[in-house]
Formats: C-alpha cells, sequence, structure tokens
C-alpha cells in the first residue's frame, strides 16, 4: 500500500495534527511502502519496539558495507563535514564503536550523577519561571522551555556561559538535516553549523587539556588518556551529540506538553490540585505528543513484518508519534490522562540507542513543570500556537501565556 494519502510530512495541517491520518495508517496495516522518501513506515506499537531492538537494523550501514555494496549513492562531497560529525556521534555508530563510546559517556547519566545536579536543575527552573512570572507571561518556550535545558548541558559539559548563545541556531541548522528528504539549502546550513560547531569545540577542547575542569569534557580527556579512547572526530562528535540531544527534545516536549495541558483543562486541574501526579504526568506527556515522531533504521539483512519481506539496504520510518498513539498498547489512546499508570510510550527509543539523556530529560521537564504549577497557578494561554516546519522533531514556534 502507498501510504502517501494517509501521511504528508510536509503539509502544516498534517504536522498540526498528525494523529488522524496515524489511526488509518494503523488500520490499513503493519507496514507500508512510502514513495516520497523511499522507506517502509511502521506504525503499530509491538513493531517498533521490537524493530527498535533488532539487531538486523541499523542507524548506519558503513560497518558492514560500502555504500555501493549497500546499494547507496554517496551524499555529496560537498555535504562531508555534516556526515563526517554525525557519522561520528552516539546515534549514528553501531557496535563495536557505539558500545565504546557509550560506556564512557553513560558515567555522566548514573543514577547518582542525576540525583546530584537535581538542585541546579530546579534552582535554574525557578529562577526562569520567576522571571516568567515578573513580566506576566511572555513566550513560555522562549523563557523556560529553552534556556533551562541548554543551561543544564551547556554546565555539564562546561561551555562558557558567554558562548551559550551560540548552541541553538547551530543545533537547528543540523538537526535539519534529519527531516524527511531535506533541501540544499537545508544541507548548505547544516554543513556551515557542523563546521563551525566543529571549530569551536576544537579549541575548547584544546583549552581543557590544557587547563581541566571539573566538566564532562575535562572528563572524556582524562579517560581517553587512561585508555579509552576516543579520537579527536569522535570527541567533538560526541559533544555536540550530547549538546544537541541533550535540549532538542526537552524543549518541545515542555511547548508540546503545556500545549496539551492547556487543551485538556480538566487535565491541567487535576495536576494543579495534586502535585504528586507529576512524575506519571512527565510521560503522559511525553507519549501524547513525542517531539521525536519518526526514527529511521537500515536494513542490514532482510526482515519480515507481517508477510512483507523488507530487504537489505532498505530504509524503515519507525513512526513513534503513531505507535504512542496505539490502541492495541494504549486504553483510550487519543485521551491525555496525567494519572495514566500503564505508559510504555517509545519516546525515548529502546534497544541500544535508548536515549542516554532520559534520566536529565525527566528531571528537567518535572522541574520547569513543577515550578510553573507552584510559581504561576494561574498560567493561561493567550493565542493558539504555531508548529515550526519540522515534522520528525516536532514543535511549537511559541507558546504565548499570561500569568
Amino acid at each position: 500500500m502507498d501510504a502517501s494519502r494517509d501521511f504528508d510530512p510536509w503539509s502544516p495541517g498534517f504536522v498540526a495534527d498528525p494523529y488522524p491520518g496515524y489511526a488509518r495508517l494503523r488500520a490499513a496495516g503493519r507496514v507500508h511502502w512510502f514513495a516520497p522518501s523511499r522507506q517502509w513506515l511502521v506504525p503499530h506499537h509491538a513493531d517498533v519496539r521490537a524493530l527498535l531492538c533488532d539487531r538486523r537494523l541499523g542507524r548506519t550501514y558503513l560497518h558492514r558495507f560500502t555504500h555501493e555494496e549497500f546499494g547507496r549513492t554517496p551524499p555529496p562531497a560537498a555535504h562531508e563535514p555534516f556526515h563526517v560529525l554525525n557519522g561520528n556521534g552516539l546515534l549514528d555508530l553501531e557496535a563495536p564503536d557505539h558500545t565504546r563510546i557509550r560506556r564512557l559517556v553513560a558515567k555522566a547519566f548514573t543514577p547518582r550523577m542525576i540525583e546530584a545536579l537535581a538542585p541546579t536543575v530546579r534552582r535554574l527552573a525557578r529562577e526562569l519561571v520567576d522571571g516568567l512570572v515578573a513580566e506576566g507571561g511572555g513566550d513560555l518556550i522562549a523563557a523556560v522551555a529553552e534556556p533551562l535545558p541548554v543551561a543544564v548541558i551547556a554546565e555539564m559539559l562546561g561551555i562558557p556561559t558567554a558562548d551559550r548563545a551560540l548552541l541553538r541556531p547551530w543545533s537547528a541548522d543540523i538537526c535539519g538535516m534529519y527531516e524527511l528528504n531535506p533541501g540544499e539549502e537545508t544541507a548548505r546550513r547544516a554543513v556551515r553549523a557542523s563546521v563551525d560547531f566543529s571549530a569551536y569545540l576544537r579549541e575548547l577542547i584544546a583549552d581543557r587539556r590544557a587547563h581541566p575542569g571539573d566538566d564532562l569534557i575535562s572528563a572524556l580527556i582524562a579517560a581517553h588518556e587512561e585508555g579509552d579512547r576516543l579520537t579527536g572526530q569522535e570527541m567533538i562528535s560526541t559533544c555536540v551529540l550530547l549538546l544537541n540531544a541533550g535540549h532538542e527534545a526537552t524543549v518541545n516536549a515542555t511547548g508540546n506538553g503545556w500545549w496539551a495541558l492547556f487543551r485538556n483543562p480538566a487535565q491541567l486541574a487535576a495536576l494543579r490540585a495534586d502535585h504528586g501526579l507529576l512524575p506519571r504526568a512527565v510521560e503522559e506527556l511525553l507519549r501524547y505528543d513525542t517531539p521525536l515522531q519518526l526514527f529511521e533504521r537500515w536494513v542490514l539483512d532482510d526482515i519480515e513484518v507481517a508477510g512483507t519481506v523488507i530487504p537489505r539496504g532498505s530504509e524503515v520510518a519507525l513512526l513513534f508519534g503513531c505507535a504512542n498513539r496505539d490502541p492495541a498498547r494504549f486504553p483510550d489512546p487519543d485521551r491525555f490522562d496525567v494519572t495514566r499508570a500503564d505508559n510504555p510510550h517509545l519516546s525515548l527509543g529502546a534497544g541500544i540507542h535508548y536515549c542516554l539523556g532520559a534520566p536529565l530529560a525527566r528531571l528537567e521537564l518535572a522541574a520547569s513543570c513543577g515550578e510553573l504549577l507552584r510559581r504561576a497557578p494561574g498560567l493561561r494561554l493567550v493565542s493558539e500556537p504555531r508548529w515550526k516546519p519540522g515534522f520528525v522533531i516536532r514543535g511549537l514556534r511559541e507558546l504565548l501565556v499570561e500569568c
């Protein structure tokens, strides 16, 4: 089945509300060919979860095949700075390199490390919310959702405060390449951001070698010198991934989550009445309108889904947003319910690429949401927001509120 009728990721209307189309995709079958991006769409929760954990699929194929062996055309030489940067980061590596680097970076995201960060995260959230309240309102995304995770991950890595304004534009330009069929202008911006971001980090890493600090970059340098080897490019790519992944999803989860709360006033009232529901509410915010709608995998060896053979060399698009509304797994899935207890959403992935920063993302979401509930109990929406054009990484342009 060609899914073009029900799946249109370049349409503003579909981006604003993909869920009716998703429901039709699920009802029509378990796998669908999508000709515009030459991908197989997988819409059901059980299949998405199974394929995330299936080692016959990978984020890359270059650990086993050349482009030619895999039946793929190499990317243009002009795009090389982006692909070198992206291809040496955890997100696009497979074992054994992925295992080696993830083991090093995971030390910064242990439960003890996250617990140690909690007071700082809550203090930053409180200060940002107090600023919003003092202004009587404003753009919730610009005032709270963006600066909190940027500050936290930048602090972890040791990015100087004066340089942090550089991070968001670089990240946005690089992440544009994760959308389906990115155009040449998107690629040009991503290449320029890759070059500039890499040059900046190269200088910062050199400075940390000479003057170590109490930060993750210094810790990675120390681990390298003690024998846990990272190449120079792996160090840069790892830092870029942590900076980008460390805030992009949390920014959009915060905005999407509050938009869901405003559209479901009974649920917002329940949360305001009982802040003890916050942990469950955070999971429901992530499930109901996930900021990462789609995750891609290459088929390294033939697989079969519901009788359809998907051959090696194909690409599958795992529809997280669709899977998170699957009635086979979630009772009344289109209902936003901050008391939902059984909530195995896939917004943070599964398998070896499960989000390394998931505990930090949950901490940041709970901190900002909790402070807004406490310090702005009358928070209300000013106008219906507009969505950014991206679909894969899906979020609001702004969320205007009054306190």
